[in-house]
């Protein structure tokens, strides 16, 4: 049996479609979701499944406009507060969030 992992990662649902995640993105995320699920080869695995699933779903633009909205509803303030209260930005970041849980159940179960 050749060296690699027992059990490879699932395939991500729509494989093939076209992807325009750049590197640095799909870095950065990786690098997030490890510090979260440890710093283990299996996270690696998991983690670089877990944002090539959510690519499948998710233009990126969409994606970074969730990502861009969730940074900003972190600061405190009535402007961030727009962030948090506006329907159309729940419904992006919620858009996100079911990428997230598809890709969790991917990737991790």
């Amino acid at each position: 049996m050749p060296a690699g992992p027992s059990k490879p990662a699932p395939p991500a649902p729509n494989a093939g479609l076209v992807n325009d995640y750049p590197t640095i993105a799909r870095a950065d995320y990786v690098f997030g979701c490890m510090a979260a699920n440890g710093q283990t080869r299996t996270a690696l695995e998991k983690c670089s499944c877990s944002i090539d699933t959510i690519a499948t779903i998710l233009p990126y633009k969409k994606y970074e406009e969730a990502e861009t909205i969730l940074s900003v509803g972190q600061v405190s303030g009535q402007q961030a507060e727009l962030f948090r209260s506006t329907a159309m930005f729940r419904d992006i970041v919620a858009d996100l969030r079911r990428a997230q849980a598809e890709a969790e159940i991917t990737c991790f179960y």
